[in-house]
């Protein structure tokens, strides 16, 4: 009865002078045990079951036009119920610049690719590095508008946000394309202050919608203005878990739009009890007791792992981003503070999740693209809240459990690989003084669960001796590296031989060659020091060594950077190669906030082009590789510190019962021909695949795990022509579940096909694919 009088006096006192009627399209919703939803007067309140028996109850209004969280209350399973919040509101802000496409990308061999035809003198002041080969092209008529519109939301070395004046000028290849004849929308350099918007949400809410999806609750709040976009505001709770997505959902018509956004929660209670605390870079914890002045600005947090928690009566909540799509394009791993929280009076505080708006270190202040808006697309702007009843540690570490600590879990039966690392690691081992020193980037990928770490360094020299010195200790150092679990795999980046856009040689053994092969010199000759060694002088000696060395190669960013326009420009010759195994898959380049898919835009709408280019061809399907971008080899010391090693790259899973050998990689290499490995941002697993059956009657079975609720599985086809899908809703599964799914597939018609998995927070993991054969048969992976 005490406790009944209770609440009835909190919601008489808690509700605003301000408080507007709620009206709620309930049409949606169908109650469940475990999550319900009610309507009463002008809240709406929520109830339901999260991790380790706790309970949460939310009741939502609308103050002054505002969503407004009357009351954020948890307990314990058949505990009283502690309230940690009244009246708390959300709050996002966002920064949005221009999207510019830039000189990397329209290369002259991208620019042929593309279809023109650019003349000798182009090509001769692009080899001179004079930047004034662009005005060349565009006078030459060689650069389409239309290629601009499309590949400029590919861009990688844009800066929307950093106006110039910081004394240090961006390389050749990272100048945005300047004025170009009036041909183009957009402006050139130098970036200008009026390009920029700033702003805070609006929040003009009478209405909310509430609709039940499988375990979750939807909560839309119509009418959100956020500088340039409008949209909802939009809450999503989860049946067995603390967790709450609080999200605006908005879209702009403006074209050339690069953005980037903050969000969080006001009006958090500053009590005896408050504060907010974290993880440094050093791993140690730190608070803020809200003791000093109220703040003017977001106080910036560079804490581990994206997550900050406010502690308070009764419990903690932690706020945290995305662990991927949160992220641009980058090519450091440098921390860039992730988090805030601001003192607004002597009585409430703010906390939530910040995206920087430039690199820190400014050899990359070039390099820091944004998220794409393409008009008209419905953006996505999230931020996670994990309720506790207990104290913020308890709340940081269960939000950090969606990651598995920021780890690639092992799996049995699979080796953990990443690929395409920058690190400059005999450069640096020799400034350090020893090749068998360590190397911190080497250790942190060591430390987060890799244990196959591909470097695409190489060897370098003026000479072919010196060239081939530089392979020898590059080998060398490569072992010295590694031990019976870890294997660094010393591969390359670009051969010296041209064969479109960039290419990464991954190798199955030590192997040496030289560049350039005099008329009547062998292909392969025998060196005293070295071996066997091949000289290259043309794409065909080149797959010809990979041929007979059991190497292959692969185009780590396609249709980005200095691929642009590949592999398409390259799909009838060096790319339809048997040893050109595929293609690179990472998030980051051409991010779009629209995207439910990590890279789904740029990747993976490649990865079924290539499948049906080739299905009908005597030759292996292209697979989709796992890339990092990382770079650490500028400068002595690289650049420390790599905490956000795990959320910038994914990783392969490859096939493999045992690491092999520096001196013998073959196991890798022909798991990766095979296409046995599946690819994931951590979260996701996929422990086997296989398609049974025979004719057109198949059983798609596939065993899938997963941290964050599991959105939806996905089975992908081709007919050689047209790519198409069927999507499996997983919205009734709990967090932290694993299932083994039997999806019936009529290969009527169908030459392919691959399977993926996505979760809310758009992580996931996909297999490669499978031909079909009319004969019986049972593939797997």
């Amino acid at each position: 009865m005490k406790r009944h009088i209770a609440w009835m006096a909190f919601v008489l006192t808690s509700r605003s002078a301000a408080a507007d009627p709620l009206t709620c399209n309930m049409t949606a919703y169908k109650p469940a045990p475990g999550l319900t939803a009610a309507l009463a007067g002008d809240a709406l309140a929520v109830t339901w079951d999260g991790a380790g028996g706790s309970e949460l109850r939310v009741r939502f209004g609308i103050d002054r036009g505002t969503p407004t969280i009357r009351e954020l209350a948890v307990r314990h399973k058949g505990g009283a119920w502690a309230t940690l919040a009244t009246n708390a509101t959300p709050e996002f802000r966002v920064v949005s610049g221009m999207r510019r496409m830039t000189q990397q990308q329209l290369r002259p061999d991208s620019i042929e690719a593309l279809g023109g035809k650019p003349s000798a003198k182009v090509w001769e002041l692009f080899k001179k590095d004079d930047s004034t080969w662009i005005d060349e092209a565009i006078r030459e008529g060689q650069i389409k508008e239309s290629d601009v519109e499309r590949w400029k939301w590919e861009a990688f070395w844009d800066a929307p946000l950093y106006v110039e004046g910081s004394g240090k000028r961006p390389p050749t290849h990272a100048t945005s394309i300047p004025p170009m004849n009036g041909l183009f929308k957009q402006k050139g350099l130098p970036r200008t202050p009026d390009e920029i918007t700033r702003a805070a949400a609006s929040f003009q809410v009478t209405s909310c919608e509430v609709k039940t999806n499988g375990a979750r609750l939807e909560i839309s709040f119509p009418g959100v203005t956020l500088g340039v976009f409008a949209g909802r505001l939009e809450y999503d709770l989860f049946k067995g878990s603390n967790m709450i997505r609080q999200v605006v959902v908005a879209k702009t018509d403006r074209d050339n739009v690069a953005y980037k956004y903050d969000a969080g929660l006001k009006g958090l209670p500053i009590e005896a009890a408050s504060r907010v605390a974290w993880r440094d870079l050093a791993g140690r914890w730190q608070d803020q007791r809200f003791g000093g002045a109220v703040n003017r600005d977001p106080a910036t947090v560079w804490s581990s792992n994206r997550l900050i928690a406010a502690e308070l009566a009764g419990g903690s909540i932690a706020a945290f981003p995305p662990p991927h799509s949160f992220y641009g394009a980058r090519e450091s791993n440098q921390i860039l503070g992730d988090n805030y929280y601001r003192k607004d009076s002597e009585t409430a505080f703010a906390l939530g999740i910040r995206q920087a708006e430039k690199e820190e270190d400014p050899e990359f202040l070039h390099n820091f693209a944004l998220t794409s808006a393409r008009p008209g697309t419905w953006q996505q702007m999230p931020v996670f809240f994990y309720i506790s009843p207990d104290r913020a540690p308890a709340a940081v570490d269960a939000a950090l459990a969606f990651t598995h600590g920021d780890t690639f879990v092992p799996l049995p039966g699979y080796q953990v690989m990443g690929s395409h690392y920058h690190v400059g690691m005999v450069k640096r081992l020799k400034e350090s003084g020893s090749l068998d020193n360590r190397l911190n980037d080497v250790e942190s990928a060591k430390a987060i669960g890799i244990n196959i770490f591909g470097v695409i360094d190489g060897g370098r020299g003026r000479s072919a001796e010196a060239f081939l010195a530089g392979q020898a200790g590059y080998y060398d150092a490569a072992r010295r590296q590694s031990d019976r679990t870890f294997l660094v795999m010393p591969n390359m980046e670009n051969t010296g031989i041209e064969i479109g856009g960039h290419h990464d040689l991954m190798l199955s053994k030590p192997t040496f060659w030289t560049i350039g092969r005099a008329d009547g010199q062998p292909l392969v000759e025998q060196h005293p020091k070295y071996g066997k060694v091949y000289h290259l002088g043309s794409p065909a000696d080149l797959f010809e060594m990979t041929r007979r060395e059991n190497l292959i190669i692969n185009m780590p960013h396609p249709r980005s950077k200095g691929s642009t326009g590949f592999p398409d420009g390259v799909k009838e010759t060096h790319f339809a190669q048997d040893t050109y195994e595929g293609a690179g898959f990472r998030w980051g380049m051409g991010v779009d906030g629209s995207e439910r898919r990590l890279c789904e835009y740029r990747c993976l709408g490649l990865f079924d082009e290539m499948l049906n280019w080739y299905v009908d061809r005597p030759m292996p399907l292209k697979h989709m590789q796992a890339i990092s971008e990382a770079r650490s080899d500028i400068g002595e010391r690289g650049r420390p510190p790599y905490d956000a090693l795990y959320a910038n790259g994914p990783v392969n899973y490859v096939k493999l019962d045992r690491l092999p050998t520096v001196d013998d990689t073959s196991p890798i290499i022909n798991a990766m021909k095979r296409g046995d490995y599946f690819v994931t941002s951590g979260e996701v697993l996929i422990s086997s695949y296989a398609v049974e059956g025979s004719g057109a009657r198949r059983t798609i079975t596939a065993d899938v795990e997963w941290t964050f609720p599991l959105d939806f599985v996905e089975v992908v086809w081709g007919d050689g022509r047209t790519t198409d899908r069927q999507i499996i809703s997983t919205t009734d599964l709990p967090p932290f579940g694993k299932k083994r799914f039997q999806i019936p597939f009529d290969a009527t018609g169908k030459k392919w096909v691959r399977l993926a998995a996505w979760d809310v927070a758009t992580n996931g993991a996909f297999v490669q694919p499978i031909k079909l054969q009319a004969a019986p048969t049972t593939a797997s992976r």
